[in-house]
Order: structure tokens, then C-alpha cells, then sequence
């Protein structure tokens, strides 16, 4: 018997680690350690449900599991052979108890690849690995194929970078490959930065082999004979995985000199970033590797011709890279029959915001918006309305309910006014602002701009005053028709990816809620309650006694009415600094978006 518990970062802060102890000692108190082991794993995906602990070899899947709990696991499941039913998760739908992962709405429509062994093997044991095919497909090349015969399975599997811009992974190692130089490079971008995001990190802490063997491949095709993993030191845990996974593959001869005796030699090392989101961008982060100022250079050349110390580099994300094994192993054509036309494979999501099953998802590529929030999201939370989902990040759109029956891939998206990214999905509801989200974006963005070109550098900071002075209730018609205007400069005339999207949640935001902008601008309101100052304290007059605390409390004298009659508020002198509503003992008065001035 294994129990299988959740290692990745959300589950140990939640007290996972703790989890494990317990039922170790509850094992070896029953004189049990030596019949029933306790594995750490990666993230198992269910993030809303966690701390997860999965029992097999009956596959009984426990959600939120507490310290307090592994006694009874054991008393019950191991020794007794009896399900601990109220740890057992509950469908929504029909209140029945789950027994296991393969009856969930949350994973009966994804399809894992790139996270295939995440939640299923310990992450820092390389015989679990290998155990899981890891290395075959490393052997499978050096052994059996030429660097283009290799190249050419990725190409004909159609696999696109999974890192946002979706570029042929294929025709970016034949560029590589192609370029002559002594040195060439392999570089593995984890620099994950979108707000929501944590697919690549999910990766690393639970496979952290299937990206090392991924890289060494890509090595033997391309030429190189050493590989770079930049990753922010954010990601303590991921990193802690990689140096292990790292030395045991060097002890087992699968990194480093002669790697199976086949002359190839890869090794791979670690380069730390700050957490600057431009440094997701391959010649930022290729200069930051260098220790320089981490910004974007003009492209071409491009690093597949001139990147890392000026050699010939490839940079691909976590995610593409772990696809790359499972191509090998399977074929082009296993894998290209997965997803639709121009977006081969499945796509990894890290759905987050106002939904039921917060988690990492991976769907075919194909799926619509539709089935991952309503049927592997489990809707929207409380049981309010959905309002949008914003894709792609920063750099993304927010899409509506017009949009939710899209198939999802590359060009679909683009054409709706978003864009894949990196696969952050961030749901919202009725209460949400859309003027206050595209803000939020482009405060993001001008916090992680790197500075090097005036229309990111300036142009941002210019889109994020309109848009506080919108939310403020200040804006005007001039000042919508600036946001539009100015929002297609910077997309135009910017250097980066960075700042040629980083209008997108403007543009997306106006063109599906331009009605929330009006209102903001022309009837100062904000529909949701969420920008303070467009909302009102108003005075219930069937609530209010006239009890007069209210207008003693009120600092600039906004309030009056007579002892034992309802008192009104002033809104052009209302400072809105809420004395009133906390001093009202009779919860008459209330903060509102409705209110029309006098």
C-alpha cells in the first residue's frame, strides 16, 4: 500500500509536511513502516481541495486533510479497510461522496502530459523516475536517431512554445542547429511571472526529470553541451528539487561526460532572477543571465543565431520542454492528433479568481471556456454570475460570456482580443470592476517595465492615471477616447512583447464592457461597488430613528435631520470617510453605486 501526499508549495504551506509526519509515526506505532509507504509527490492539481492525500492501490482520494487526521487514515483505511467517508470529496451536484480522482468533474476532461507524473511519484527519488519512462527517450536519441531525425519528430508533432508566443518548437531547434558556432547553449526559461500563474513552478516541484531529460535532448540536437535553467528565487522548493534531480541524474551517468557511453556530453546549471517580469522574455532574461540590466534587445538576431554570451542559444519554457520526452517516446503522430489544426497537444492552465475548483488543469488544446469553468472549474463561486475570465496575463484580454464556447488555441484567442500566454485563467464575477481590473494590469505593467523604450515606459504610466481617474470618477469623454488612441501607439511602437500587449486588458476591457466605462465617465458610477469613490453612504429612511449620532460624528457637518426623524447626507460635502456607517448603531445606513446626485 503507498499514500500518496501532496508536496508542492500550496499543500506545505497548508501543512502537508506536517500531514506526512503524523502518518509516519502512526505507521511505525503500528509496526507498519515496513508495508505501507508515505510519498511525497508534486502538486496533484486540486489546489482548492488540498491538502490532498491519495491511498492506493484503491486510489481513495481525501481532500482538505488535516494534521489531526492521519491517525484516523490509518486506524480506518490502512488497517481496517474502510474509506474515512468525510474526508472524501462531495459533488456539488448530487451530494455523493467521491471515491476516487477518475469520478471528479475537475479531472475527467483534462488530459495530462506535461504534467503526466506530477502527484503519482516523489520528485526527489530518480528510481521513481526512470521507474515512469524518464531517460528512455534521452536514450532512445543518442542511440537511435540523428540530431535532424530527432528535430524532425518535434516538428511533424506540431508542438508550439507553450511560454506565450507559440512559436514552432520544432523550426526553433532546426534555426539552432543550424547556426555555426563552438559553443552553443540550451536555456530553460521558469522566470513565470503572470499574476495567477504557477504552471512551470507545479512542473519543476513534481517532474523535475522530465525537463532535465527535455534539455538534454534539445542539446544533442541542436549541438549544445550545456544547458542554463534561469529561474526566479521565488520558487525555493523548485529549485531545492532541481539540484537534486541534478546531481542523482549525474550519478546515474544520464547528465554530464559520455552520457550512456554515447560520447554526447550535456551538463546543466542554475542561473537565479529577481522576479522581474521582462525577464520572461528571452534576450531580458538572456542579459540577465549575462548579469546586465535586464532588458529586451532588438530582434534579429534573434538567440537562436546570437543569444547567450553571443553563441548560438535555444530558449524554451518548463512546459515545452516537458513535452518533448513523451513526443519522443510516443511519436508525432500520437501527439499532433491531439488539440486542433494550428495548436497541437494540451495546454496547462493555473485557473484561479471567482471559481469553485481553484487548481493546474491541463486540457486538449480545442477545449472551450465553457467546460474548464463550468464543468472542471465547478462555476463561479457563491453562486454569482459569470462576468469574464482574463487569459494570457498582463499581457492578455478579458473575455466574456460570448466567448465561452471558443475552442482554445493560439489563433482563437488572438482573434477574440486575448491570447494563450503562458496559461494563467483568471475567472471573475458580477462584483468585479473591468475598469479596475485593466487598471490593475497596467499598474503591473508599469511596475515591471524594464524602462528601455518610451512608449512602454511612459505610454503605460499615462494609460494607468487615465484610468485612476476614471475609477476616481474624475474621467471624461476626452479621456476614453485618449485610452483607445494611445493604447494602439504603445502596441505599435513598443520593442517588447511586453509593451506591444500590454495594452490588451484596455482594449478588451473597453471593446466587451464599454458600457462600465460610460457609466464610470458620464453617470459616475461603478455598477460593482468596487471604485470607493464612486460609491455613496446613503441613510435607509425607514431604518434611520434619528438617534443624531450620525450627525455628531460626521467631521465636515454632511449630514443633518431632526432628532426622531431619518437624516440625509449631503454628497457634495460627504468626505466618504465612513464615521457615520460605524457609529449608526440600527444599520441604517449603506454604502451604494446606485445613487444619483440630487
Amino acid at each position: 500500500m503507498h499514500i500518496l501526499l501532496c508536496g508542492g508549495t500550496g499543500c506545505q504551506s497548508s501543512g502537508s509536511s506536517v500531514i506526512l509526519d503524523n502518518l509516519q509515526k502512526e505507521l511505525l506505532m503500528k509496526g507498519l513502516s515496513d508495508e505501507v509507504q508515505v510519498i511525497r509527490t508534486g502538486c496533484f492539481g486540486f489546489c482548492e481541495k488540498g491538502p490532498i492525500v491519495n491511498v492506493l492501490p484503491d486510489n481513495t482520494f481525501y481532500v482538505e486533510v488535516k494534521p489531526e487526521d492521519a491517525r484516523e487514515i490509518i486506524d480506518e483505511h490502512v488497517i481496517k479497510g474502510r474509506q474515512v467517508k468525510r474526508l472524501l470529496y462531495v459533488d456539488p451536484e448530487n451530494k455523493q461522496h467521491v471515491p476516487d480522482s477518475k469520478h471528479m468533474g475537475f479531472y475527467k476532461k483534462q488530459l495530462r502530459i506535461a504534467l503526466r507524473n506530477c502527484g503519482f511519484i516523489d520528485p526527489e527519488n530518480i528510481d521513481e523516475s526512470i521507474a515512469h519512462d524518464a531517460y528512455m527517450a534521452l536514450g532512445k536519441v543518442l542511440t537511435e536517431m540523428s540530431p535532424t531525425e530527432a528535430i524532425d519528430i518535434i516538428k511533424k508533432s506540431g508542438l508550439r512554445g507553450r511560454g506565450g508566443g507559440g512559436f514552432p518548437t520544432g523550426l526553433k531547434w532546426e534555426i539552432t542547429s543550424q547556426s555555426v558556432s563552438d559553443k552553443k547553449y540550451v536555456v530553460c526559461n521558469v522566470d513565470e511571472g503572470d499574476p495567477g500563474a504557477f504552471m512551470d513552478r507545479s512542473i519543476l516541484e513534481g517532474d523535475p526529470h522530465s525537463v532535465l531529460e527535455a534539455m538534454a535532448i534539445c542539446g544533442y540536437c541542436i549541438g549544445a553541451d550545456e544547458g542554463l535553467i534561469y529561474i526566479r528565487a521565488e520558487y525555493p522548493l523548485a529549485i531545492k528539487r532541481l539540484k537534486i534531480a541534478i546531481k542523482q541524474a549525474e550519478e546515474y551517468g544520464l547528465l554530464g561526460e559520455n552520457i550512456l557511453d554515447t560520447g554526447f556530453n550535456f551538463k546543466i546549471k542554475l542561473r537565479y532572477g529577481a522576479g522581474a517580469f521582462v525577464c520572461g522574455e528571452e534576450t531580458a532574461l538572456i542579459h540577465s543571465m549575462e548579469g546586465k540590466r535586464g532588458e529586451p534587445a532588438n530582434k534579429p538576431p534573434f538567440p537562436s543565431v546570437k543569444g547567450y554570451l553571443d553563441k548560438p542559444t535555444n530558449v524554451n519554457n518548463v512546459e515545452t520542454f516537458a513535452n518533448i520526452p513523451v513526443i519522443i517516446n510516443k511519436g508525432a503522430e500520437w501527439f499532433s492528433a491531439i488539440g486542433t489544426e494550428k495548436s497541437k497537444g494540451t495546454k496547462v492552465f493555473a485557473l484561479a479568481g471567482k471559481i469553485n475548483n481553484v487548481g493546474l488543469i491541463e486540457v486538449p488544446m480545442g477545449i472551450t471556456l465553457r467546460e474548464i469553468i463550468y464543468e472542471i472549474g465547478g462555476g463561479i463561486k457563491g453562486g454569482k454570475k459569470f462576468k469574464a475570465v482574463q487569459t494570457g496575463g498582463p499581457s492578455g484580454g478579458c473575455l466574456t460570456e460570448k466567448h465561452l464556447d471558443t475552442p482554445i488555441d493560439y489563433d482563437n484567442l488572438i482573434q477574440a482580443g486575448s491570447m494563450m500566454g503562458s496559461g494563467g485563467m483568471i475567472v471573475m464575477d458580477e462584483d468585479d470592476c473591468m475598469v479596475s481590473v485593466a487598471k490593475f494590469y497596467l499598474d503591473f505593467i508599469v511596475e515591471e517595465s524594464c524602462g528601455k523604450c518610451a512608449p512602454c515606459r511612459i505610454g503605460n504610466k499615462r494609460l494607468s492615471e487615465i484610468l485612476e481617474k476614471i475609477c476616481e470618477g474624475n474621467g471624461t469623454q476626452e479621456d476614453l477616447e485618449r485610452l483607445k488612441n494611445l493604447s494602439n501607439v504603445i502596441k505599435d511602437t513598443s520593442l517588447c512583447g511586453l509593451g506591444q500587449t500590454s495594452p490588451n486588458p484596455v482594449l478588451s476591457t473597453m471593446t466587451n464592457f464599454w458600457e462600465e466605462y460610460k457609466e464610470h465617465v458620464h453617470d459616475k458610477k461603478c455598477r460593482s461597488g468596487h471604485c470607493k469613490n464612486l460609491l455613496y453612504y446613503v441613510i435607509d429612511p425607514e431604518a434611520c430613528i434619528g438617534c443624531m449620532l450620525c450627525v455628531r460624528n460626521c467631521p465636515v457637518f454632511a449630514i443633518t435631520g431632526e432628532r426622531k426623524q431619518s437624516h440625509f447626507i449631503h454628497q457634495d460635502k460627504c468626505i466618504k470617510c465612513g464615521a457615520c456607517m460605524e457609529k449608526c448603531k440600527f444599520d441604517a445606513i449603506h454604502l451604494t453605486p446606485d445613487y444619483v446626485m440630487a
